[in-house]
């Protein structure tokens, strides 16, 4: 079984789109992780009436990339075998992007898939700030023996793929730190790859201001770090050269991503 999941922060304006794309793949399940909504997206779906859809719903805000753990359980929870992330705001046409994620698992045997969204053959030219991040990624891959498969792409960015080994390899804590999550793959000697390219303008994802993308650069940043550290068997920090890279960590509720896995698996 393939399943996707989808974490969903007041996307009413997307995610009508974004169901109806990822339905227009091989996937067998869509996971909404609805994360503290306030506007009328749990609403969208239910009235969408898909039969394949298996929703989780978080009154409080789980805060960023805590909703792929919850949804990466309930997916091994419910025996998926392959499981596809994409945001609940990409409202592109990327049907295509995610039958080739999906398609390089089953046939290179990569036990993560990741989506080039600045590929050197589209010209296009990333901010001063997205430079920055892309050469700490960049750092980072080559520490964790990675930089020749995936040059600067990270699971923190664009749509990815994992497989079921994937999930019993790396804790389900991790998945909120996704670099984190990388650089245990690295340990774990799983197979790693870019399995789609596209340029981040065409996922079409929700433009925000300029303190929005200061505090996620911060936050990735920071996982960045903290995933140097994780690979080292290090004690891990957010700090560097007398700075603290926080950004939106500080919002991660990792204490009710605690309490969910010990209801379903408990």
């Amino acid at each position: 079984m393939i399943a996707a999941v989808i974490p969903v922060k007041n996307e009413a304006a997307t995610i009508r789109k974004v169901i109806r794309t990822v339905s227009s793949t091989e996937v067998d399940l869509i996971i909404p992780v609805f994360n503290g909504c306030t506007d009328r997206s749990r609403e969208i779906i239910e009235v969408m009436n898909c039969a394949n859809i298996s929703p989780i719903h978080f009154e409080s805000s789980l805060g960023i990339d805590v909703p792929r753990s919850v949804g990466a359980a309930w997916a091994y929870k419910l025996g998926a075998e392959i499981v596809l992330f994409i945001d609940g705001d990409m409202e592109g046409n990327i049907a295509n992007t995610l039958r080739r994620l999906l398609s390089s698992i089953l046939r290179k045997g990569f036990q993560m898939a990741l989506t080039d969204c600045y590929p050197p053959e589209t010209g296009s030219k990333p901010s001063q700030l997205a430079r920055y991040l892309l050469s700490l990624r960049s750092e980072l891959n080559k520490t964790l023996g990675f930089e020749e498969a995936i040059g600067n792409a990270s699971p923190s960015h664009g749509p990815h793929a994992i497989t079921r080994k994937f999930i019993e390899s790396v804790p389900y804590q991790e998945f909120a730190v996704p670099p984190a999550a990388l650089a245990l793959a690295a340990r774990c000697r799983l197979d790693v790859g870019i399995g789609a390219r596209l340029p981040h303008a065409r996922l079409g994802s929700r433009q925000r201001d300029f303190y929005h993308n200061r505090q996620i650069a911060e936050t990735i940043i920071g996982d960045c770090l903290e995933a140097l550290q994780v690979f080292y068997g290090q004690t891990r920090t957010r700090t560097h050269n007398g700075k603290t890279y926080l950004g939106y960590h500080i919002e991660r509720r990792f204490d009710l991503l605690e309490d969910f896995l010990k209801k379903i698996f408990t």
